[in-house]
């Protein structure tokens, strides 16, 4: 496919860049009022609307409409992305032309890529098709002569990507329902549907409505024909979609809805029936939907700004280049599968994957070897390391007796190991209380041996009292895998320690999430992120607390070449200078008094979030993360985006790449990434993605793809 024409313009989602010099923990100032602009916006680029015919084709029918192009298209040779607008019962192609101009602001603000918008004109049985092939005597091939004959002469005598992935169609009322039923039943033509205030109706039209008047559901000499409808509406084709072939559907309905007065009609108000639509086809495999429901009635205060929102909600669904795919081989087992890390050791790979129920271990190679760290309870692992001695160090938690030495346990353990490069188990050390659940969720090798490990309890570990719901954990093992000494961190709510490092000074640096006020820190309000750091002995220094009103979490952290730390995670709020809306990645740069040097935060319009971070020792950084949103070139669902940052938090490029499922995360958002290796042959990542095709989540793992 042709290159996305992005000149001038950003792309949808276009990455907010926030990097800012805070003086301490907490939201960045706003800026100056005196500093904001105060002349007029500039008015927008004007696109140009042409008239055309569509000749007769396979429909026998020729079909008139309208087309916006945009500015620049006259004088450039960029290919565009393209949307049908079809407009509903008794109006004509000049309906949609109204909103042109907020076509034009919405490319000239970077909410929507350039796009070309065809409006055809549907006269056919006295305006009231259903832009569907009728039987009736008098009906006419409506959805043959715009889904093929329409779609082949404006990629012919236009400058469109002809392919499903740069093509949407949308529509109100009937134009609903056509936006629609195209959107499902020509899967192969269009990637996503805008559909208006849709008149759909489940399992058929009351008695009065005007589906059953014009004789695009009528057979023969019949106007309306229960089984043809039947056949051709919305949950029949739900029940036929095409998983392959992923489609987005934008649904939106005013709240003032006529009401129909029949107590037996009321579930077909069309706004009941937009929520029914959205209920049904969100639950469909390929099949995603967005609902609004805006103030207003059956009208065009409704349908202008649901115009606005869904095209932008659908610009994130639409490409015009090809997305970059998952680096690596994919793997999978018929469980649910997720990674556990990533590592280098000699001249072998190894990865670490929850496959299940079960984690393993696996080394490619000539010397290849599977070593699975298994109970007949849940197991899980969270995160790989390569140790200065050569052997791997891992931990996670299990609900069984790992190490034989727990016999009848019943509630999650945290545990740790250490495995030769060779895949021979040296320990394995299953720790917690045995009354509560306990679990470890990152981990790194100590400089003299043994290993740091961090998670959560829900009781008392160490003989620690328990601060509230979950306390953080922190725990040191010797080189022998013996329990050196324990800390329990927490205040009266939620708090999760979710990642751990050693920083240049040689101190151990925790980070994670908390739902209150941890000790030493002070609550914003939503959820908090929080940095701590503590000697060798486990005596802590400090504790750093960060957050907005809204979700704010640090879930990755990698030390800098001199002092202080990265940790990544993600916001709901204003950290930086500006949110870009939804969930932002953050990244702060934390200094050994425990004050933020520099803090990064970026996104899209969407959920964007930070799962793993590394620093290389010329301070460049790099994090992944993943996004529903649209940073390059979105490959549909959930995507994974990986992005370098210089050493003062300057983002200097990022890669988008995935399926068209989910990549990076899981089906309640929570990240599934990994960096791993020594950085000198090059990073590795792992991670989940439901794209893989091998079971209900399969795991991939490669190099880094270049960064653009």
């Amino acid at each position: 496919m042709a290159g996305w024409n992005r000149a001038g313009t950003v792309a949808a989602a276009s990455l907010l860049l926030a990097a800012v010099h805070v003086a301490g923990s907490g939201s960045a100032p706003e800026p100056d009022d005196a500093a904001r602009a105060t002349t007029p916006a500039a008015e927008p680029a004007r696109g140009t609307v042409v008239t055309g015919t569509a000749p007769a084709g396979a429909a026998g029918v020729p079909v008139e409409y309208a087309a916006y192009l945009p500015a620049g298209y006259d004088d450039g040779t960029e290919e565009y992305a393209t949307i049908y607008l079809l407009h509903g019962r008794g109006d004509t192609m000049a309906a949609w032309q109204q909103v042109t101009a907020d076509l034009d602001q919405l490319i000239a603000d970077g909410d929507v890529p350039p796009v070309i918008a065809v409006m055809p004109d549907a006269p056919w049985s006295e305006r009231g098709n259903w832009y569907v092939d009728s039987q009736h005597v008098d009906g006419a091939a409506v959805e043959t002569a715009l889904a093929t004959d329409l779609v082949a002469h404006v990629d012919a005598t236009y400058r469109t990507v002809a392919d499903r992935d740069a093509r949407a169609v949308g529509g109100y009322s009937m134009g609903g329902y056509g936006a629609l039923r195209y959107a499902l039943a020509h899967q192969d033509v269009f990637a996503a549907g805008m559909v208006l205030s849709p008149a759909v109706y489940v399992p058929l039209p009351p008695a009065d409505s005007s589906t059953r008047e014009f004789g695009g559901f009528g057979v023969g000499d019949a106007l309306f024909d229960d089984a043809r409808y039947t056949q051709l509406n919305y949950p029949a084709l739900l029940d036929a979609a095409d998983p392959e072939l992923p489609t987005h559907l934008f649904i939106a309905v005013g709240d003032d809805e006529w009401a129909n007065p029949a107590p037996e009609d009321a579930d077909h108000d069309i706004d009941f029936e937009s929520a029914r639509l959205y209920n049904a086809a969100r639950r469909v495999d390929g099949v995603t939907a967005e609902l609004r429901i805006l103030d207003g009635g059956h009208d065009w205060d409704v349908w202008r700004p649901a115009f606005r929102d869904g095209l932008t909600d659908l610009a994130g669904h639409l490409r015009t280049t090809d997305p970059l795919p998952l680096p690596g081989d994919v793997t999978g087992t018929e469980a649910d599968d997720r990674a556990g890390g990533v590592a280098v050791t000699g001249t072998s790979t190894v990865t670490a994957v929850n496959q299940g129920a079960d984690a393993v271990l696996t080394a490619d190679g000539e010397q290849g070897w599977t070593l699975p760290l298994a109970s007949p309870a849940a197991d899980r692992v969270y995160g790989l390391h390569t140790g200065p001695d050569g052997d791997l160090y891992t931990a996670g938690y299990t609900r069984g007796d790992l190490d034989g030495q727990h016999p009848g346990n019943a509630r999650d353990d945290a545990f740790t190991a250490r495995v030769t490069s060779t895949g021979e188990r040296v320990w394995l050390t299953q720790f917690g209380d045995p009354a509560a659940a306990d679990r470890a969720y990152a981990s790194v090798p100590a400089p003299d041996g043994g290993l740091y490990v961090a998670g959560y309890t829900s009781g008392s570990v160490g003989g620690t009292a328990n601060a509230g719901d979950k306390d953080a954990l922190l725990a040191r093992l010797g080189p022998d895998g013996e329990l050196l000494w324990t800390r329990q961190l927490g205040g009266a709510g939620e708090d999760k320690a979710l990642a751990v490092t050693i920083g240049a000074d040689r101190r151990v640096y925790v980070a994670g999430v908390t739902s209150q006020a941890m000790p030493g820190g002070t609550a914003n309000g939503g959820l908090d992120a929080w940095v701590a750091r503590f000697g060798a002995d486990g005596r802590q220094d400090w504790l750093s607390q960060f957050g907005t009103t809204e979700s704010d979490q640090f879930t990755a952290l990698a030390p800098l070449p001199t002092q202080g730390v990265v940790a990544a995670g993600h916001t709901g709020g204003t950290l930086g200078v500006a949110s870009a809306g939804g969930n932002d990645q953050l990244a702060v740069a934390v200094t050994s008094s425990g004050r933020a040097r520099w803090l990064t935060q970026d996104g899209t319009d969407g959920d964007d979030r930070a799962a793993a971070v590394h620093v290389a020792d010329d301070g460049t950084i790099t994090v992944a993360g993943h996004t529903d949103g649209r940073v390059g070139v979105s490959a549909g669902g959930v995507d994974v985006v990986v992005s370098t940052l210089g050493s003062r938090g300057q983002v200097r490029d990022r890669t988008q790449f995935g399926t068209p499922e989910r990549d990076g995360a899981d089906e309640w958002d929570e990240s599934n990434l990994y960096l791993g290796g020594d950085g000198a042959g090059g990073l590795l990542i792992t991670g989940l993605t439901f794209g893989g095709g091998r079971g209900l989540g399969d795991v991939f793992t490669g190099p880094l793809p270049p960064v653009s």
